[in-house]
């Protein structure tokens, strides 16, 4: 099986392809699919927080509700098929398709060991002051098995919080970290994020720690702006993309160039 490298193409066809990626042979899967928020064209120009403030609007974002639950079912369901007996899935989600991604998990028998919340410590400001600010997503964590990763003194030894000595402490389900922005958020040529739900670093970071071990290959089906494949390679983890977006698949390759001095493999 080919490591390190990105397929493109449609990531249910990809998964289904045994050629490409075999039967229980990945050990860590980070997904971060389509939120299906998709709908209009909203916007905050000239916002003085943070900057103009557009929400997503993008084609593979937009299905109707009966269609967006069969592609969660199915796809959690091939990521079953390729991931080790001890393997870890990590999806990322928000209120909008938490319930799609929880019932896909659990119908396809998965174990759901945390759902994480992210917290977002600068998250935008309500524009129609007539809910709640919005200020959290959150990451489920899923095993297909007994016997999973999990490591638990590395993520103390990273954990920022501590206890009142100053000696390190478990790490809750609850991060508090910023949505990308400054020199880790990447732009396009019109000074606009270059990928609409590019996540941090220190997200994947955790992540691959707490679920992997150097060597072991880590999916990611949505690879977007391709974070979780540059954290992986830092950490000295196989990996696997699949993106359908050629101009994504374009802003990784030149990530990897960036960060990583190197050229990367598209199938």
């Amino acid at each position: 099986m080919n490591l390190n490298l990105i397929y493109q193409g449609d990531c249910l066809e990809i998964l289904k392809d045994k050629n490409k990626i075999e039967n229980e042979s990945i050990n860590l899967i980070y997904a971060d699919p389509p939120y299906n928020l998709s709908g209009n064209a909203l916007k905050w120009e000239g916002n003085k927080t943070g900057g103009n403030w557009y929400m997503i609007n993008e084609e593979w974002d937009k299905m109707e509700e009966s269609e967006y639950e069969k592609f969660t079912f199915d796809w959690i369901k091939e990521c079953k098929r390729v991931l080790k007996p001890n393997g870890s899935i990590y999806i990322s989600c928000s209120y909008h398709n938490i319930g799609e991604c929880v019932m896909g998990l659990k119908k396809n028998g998965f174990k759901i060991n945390n759902i994480i919340t992210w917290y977002k410590t600068n998250a935008m400001p309500n524009m129609t002051k007539r809910v709640f600010t919005h200020s959290t997503e959150f990451i489920i964590w899923a095993v297909k098995g007994k016997k999973w990763i999990f490591n638990y003194e590395i993520l103390k030894g990273i954990n920022p919080e501590k206890t009142k000595d100053g000696k390190p402490k478990q790490m809750r389900d609850m991060w508090k970290m910023p949505l990308v922005q400054g020199k880790e958020r990447i732009k396009g040529e019109d000074g606009r994020a270059a990928h609409p739900t590019q996540k941090p670093k220190e997200m994947l970071k955790r992540i691959i720690l707490a679920s992997s071990n150097e060597g072991d290959t880590v999916l990611d089906p949505f690879a977007g702006s391709g974070t979780t494949l540059v954290v992986a390679d830092e950490l000295n983890r196989n990996w696997i993309g699949i993106e359908k977006n050629e101009k994504y698949i374009e802003l990784i390759k030149k990530r990897f160039e960036k960060e990583r001095k190197k050229e990367i493999k598209i199938k």
